[in-house]
């Protein structure tokens, strides 16, 4: 069964222009620009491989060679497309390059020279298929496995464009004509799955993005744009994993807000929320880039820091001095803000929850100390359970502190 070169192309039109209005749709839907991109970049492809189909018997080769420069511009636009979609601007120059050299390329050679034409628009394709590989893997090369097929399509319609010339170089054949028509079925064929292979890239990629966006939204607490408990969690269990390797300690802090439910009685919840954004900015702006931090729960924030814990208490007295010198005021009243920090350290590879539980227990101290001080844990911690007792006795000491200081004002 012989397959017609026109039907093919018609096959490959039709396919071409669905995917671009599907494209399209998604790309509103979704409110994603690069989807537009691709969308334009197929209907402009269609049409291009439609006027080619109907026009190149009754007009000839001008037709063909007018129409390969658009197809040129087609080949820009899925490069621009890739380049919108990880965040970057189009590149106008870059969109109509290939044009341009096609067109020098036209003027500069004779029709005898067909070879060389063909030559040089191939590699046109080539490059721009290589650039967009390049770009669709440029996001996260740690996840290439996962990602192989970005790189694949979009070289592999490179090399069918390419191999067909290097072999006629490599060995001439006097059935040029025969072989030629060959390859013209042949790139119909792929033009059809390359159109379909790149759809899925693209909805590939997509996907993966999306789900990675509400990723990180899970782990972020919306008010102050810190990680929240478990994105905290997660990233400390990777840190004590590559600190472990590296055979260095870690030290945990926690913070506590003091009287943070009177600023909301006295001010507000606006001024309260206020009050932790401005508290989240001066951690972030304390410690250090490799240091994790997050709001673990209402005026609770929590930092883990890869070094002993004399230097977390260095750090950690450096956000009590910097919040209690913030001079927020509200309705031109001053807040009092002051912060109370347990700082607890631990040799490589302890479990975070033993190491939090230690901070925890010196966090009382610090309240029951007065507040506004940091308080770093005398001994390291050994076990959850040691650490979890310790933490529960010294709540207990401070509600009999407490009713013992009622009962004498009472008295």
């Amino acid at each position: 069964m012989s397959l017609d070169i026109s039907t093919l192309f018609l096959v490959a039109t039709l396919i071409c222009a669905l995917l671009g209005v599907m494209l399209h749709y998604f790309g509103r839907q979704e409110k994603i620009s690069a989807l537009n991109w691709w969308g334009n970049a197929y209907l402009l492809g269609a049409i291009t491989v439609a006027l080619w189909t109907v026009l190149r018997p009754v007009f000839g080769e001008a037709v063909t060679l007018g129409l390969a420069g658009v197809g040129f511009i087609t080949c820009g636009m899925v490069w621009n497309a890739a380049r919108v979609f990880h965040g970057l601007k189009p590149s106008w120059p870059g969109l109509f390059l290939g044009a341009l050299v096609w067109a020098a390329t036209v003027a500069s050679l004779s029709p005898e020279q067909e070879a060389l034409r063909m030559t040089v628009g191939a590699a046109i394709v080539a490059v721009y298929a290589a650039l967009t590989a390049s770009q669709l893997s440029a996001e996260r090369r740690k996840s290439m496995q996962r990602r192989w097929p970005t790189i694949v399509v979009p070289l592999l319609h490179g090399t069918v464009l390419m191999l067909p010339i290097v072999l006629a170089d490599l060995w001439p054949s006097p059935h040029s004509g025969l072989v030629g028509n060959a390859w013209v079925m042949l790139f119909a064929v792929e033009l059809v799955l390359y159109a379909i292979g790149t759809v899925f890239v693209i909805f590939m990629l997509v996907t993966e993005r999306t789900v990675t966006i509400h990723k990180t939204a899970a782990s972020l607490d919306p008010l102050t744009g810190m990680l929240n408990r478990r994105g905290f969690s997660e990233a400390c269990a990777r840190m004590i994993d590559r600190e472990v390797n590296a055979g260095r300690p870690v030290s945990a802090m926690i913070f506590d807000i003091d009287h943070f439910k009177s600023i909301n009685d006295r001010f507000g919840h606006p001024a309260g929320d206020e009050v932790l954004k401005l508290f989240a900015t001066i951690v972030a702006a304390s410690l250090r880039i490799s240091d994790l931090s997050g709001r673990i729960g209402g005026e609770e924030f929590a930092a883990l820091l890869p070094c002993p814990i004399d230097e977390a208490v260095t750090a950690a007295d450096r956000v009590r001095e910097a919040f209690q010198n913030c001079g927020i005021e509200v309705d031109d009243a001053p807040v009092a803000t002051t912060v109370s920090i347990g700082v607890a350290g631990g040799p490589a590879g302890i479990e975070l929850d033993v190491l939090l539980a230690a901070a925890d227990t010196a966090l009382y101290q610090a309240k029951r100390g007065g507040r506004n001080r940091v308080v770093a844990t005398a001994e390291q911690p050994v076990s959850l359970e040691e650490s979890r007792r310790k933490a529960a006795q010294t709540r207990e000491h401070q509600v009999v502190a407490r009713g013992n200081s009622v009962g004498q004002a009472v008295a």
